[in-house]
Parts: structure tokens; sequence; C-alpha cells
């Protein structure tokens, strides 16, 4: 296996565990705390990694690690689960789906990534594969729940372009960057859910367990893959592997709830995990191109840290 089919294959584990949310949530977790279980995914799972790593942000990375925890976190949950309530489930996930559109619009902007016809119609297939798996005839539309849907979409891809863009500070490991953006986030979310939901509700042994795999494999795991692979592959690849959470939730629904799919359901399946293989593939031309940038870029920054080195001793 090539490095770049490892890199997307652990990447990959992100979107499909964040399939499993909708089962934990509804048969592991108290009702009608959306905002709370969002605090909960991060906050807990932030604090940890930031007590394995031991680092802070430092200068700019304050604020930066506040931005991006904002868009991916604290701004992404409330949106989200707001779209969650106010909309079908299946409505809610196509509306989700336009991630990868707008990914490609602030790639072109932020980044400098010129659209393709290919990345395009790629994005497109999967937003409609997803439709066909999630979308049921008669599925009621609310405005504030499709654009609250919309914006969290624009949210977590706003935070996908931007990691990508700033990187990380030398020395600094994606495992930290993760533990910055989810303690962030969560402390964003702290005070909203305290003043829309209250306080924590009384919690069993299964709510604990249902939130202790929430916040350590299906947030911490999971955005540390994430963020990584948004560090080593293209924003519109990592956001075209989107699809498979749905996809995953459709089969545990199958598996462990009983619901039945059916042949539209199966071929949308197809479609929207033919989408997401597409997106991992780059023409060799790009690819070639992109290796000599890369090696260039390399040499650039090895000049750039001795010059950085002399400064010093100076």
């Amino acid at each position: 296996m090539s490095r770049k089919a490892a890199t997307v294959a652990l990447t990959a584990l992100a979107p499909i565990s964040w399939g499993s949310t909708y089962f934990v949530t509804t048969e592991f977790l108290p009702p009608d705390r959306p905002l709370f279980t969002g605090l909960m995914r991060a906050l807990p799972a932030g604090l940890l990694l930031l007590s394995l790593t031991r680092k802070l942000p430092r200068g700019a990375w304050w604020w930066k690690s506040a931005v991006l925890g904002a868009l991916n976190i604290g701004a992404f949950f409330p949106l989200l689960f707001l779209a969650a309530y106010r909309l079908p489930g299946g409505v809610a996930a196509v509306v989700g789906s336009a991630g990868p559109l707008f990914v490609v619009g602030l790639a072109a902007l932020l980044l400098g990534d010129r659209p393709t016809v290919r990345g395009l119609l790629t994005a497109i297939a999967a937003a409609f594969g997803v439709s066909l798996v999630v979308l049921k005839a008669g599925a009621a539309f609310d405005t504030v729940g499709v654009v609250a849907g919309l914006l969290s979409s624009l949210s977590m891809s706003a935070g996908t372009v931007l990691t990508k863009r700033w990187g990380r500070p030398e020395g600094v490991g994606a495992l930290a960057l993760t533990g910055w953006q989810l303690t962030s986030g969560g402390l964003v979310l702290l005070p909203v859910a305290l003043l829309v939901e209250g306080a924590p509700p009384a919690l069993s042994g299964v709510n604990l367990a249902g939130y202790a795999y929430l916040a350590f494999g299906n947030t911490a795991i999971s955005y540390f893959l994430w963020f990584r692979g948004i560090e080593r592959l293209s924003a519109s690849s990592v956001t075209l592997l989107g699809p498979l959470s749905p996809i995953t939730a459709a089969v545990i629904g199958w598996a462990a709830l009983g619901q039945a799919l059916g042949p539209v359901q199966l071929l949308g399946m197809v479609i929207a995990f033919g989408a997401t293989l597409a997106g991992q593939l780059q023409p060799r031309a790009r690819a070639a191109a992109a290796g000599s940038f890369s090696s260039a870029e390399k040499k650039g920054q090895e000049v750039s840290m001795d010059l950085e080195s002399a400064a010093v001793r100076r």
C-alpha cells in the first residue's frame, strides 16, 4: 500500500466513525440534549489531548486555534444540531453533503486551487448519491433548518480549508493542534449549552459509556486523523471522504436498528462511494507537478530554516 493510500484509509476512519454518532446518540444518550452532547464530545477530548501533548499555542496561533475551533467545532455543532432538529434526518444529510462544493469554492479563493470540471462533477455526484441513500419521499423542508444545515456545512468547509492554508507551527504535531481546536471549540459550546439547555442532566452508566465513546473514539481520535489527513492530502480529497459518514449511518441503521435498505439506497451508496474514490484520484500530470513543487518547497523551507538559524545565532 502506498503512503497516500494509507493516509486516505486512515483519514477515512474519521467520517466512518462519525457515521456511528446517530446510533450512539439515540441508543446510549439522554434525549433532547444536543448541545450538551456536543460539549461532551469536544471539551473532554480537547483537554485530554492537551494533557498528553503539554503544548499550548504561541503568538498568532492563539487566535488561529480559536478561529479553527469555532469553525470546526463551536459553530459547526450547534448549527448541525439545529438543522437535525428542524429537518428530517435525510434532508439534513443531503444539505450537509454540499460540503465538497463549498470546499471547491473556498480552496479556489484561499488556496489558489483552480476548480476543475472533474472536481465539480465528483462533488455533485457525491451529493446525489447521499440523497439517494437518505432522502425519503415526502420529506419536509424548513427554511431555518436548511439555512442552518448549509451554514454548518460552510463552517466545517471553511475550517477544513483554513486548516490546510495555515498548516501548523514548527515543532507542533497534529495531535497538539487537534487538542487546541477541540478545547477552544468546547469552550465556545460551554456557555451556549448552559444558556439553552440548562444544567447537565443526571447520567447513567450507559450514558457515561456513550459519552466516553463520543469524546475519545468519535472525536479525539477521529478529529486527529481528519486534521492529519488535511495536512497530507488536498482539501477536496479530504472533504470527498465525507459521504462515508451517511453511508456508515445507513449500514448501522440496517444492521443494528432493522432499517430497510432498498435498491435505491444501495444505488446511492454505490454512487456516493464511487465519487469518494474518484475524489482520491489525481491526474498524473498534476501529481507530477505537485511532486516537483513539493520538492522545491522543501528545499526552500530548508534554506529558510538555515537563514532563521543564522539569524538566531546572531
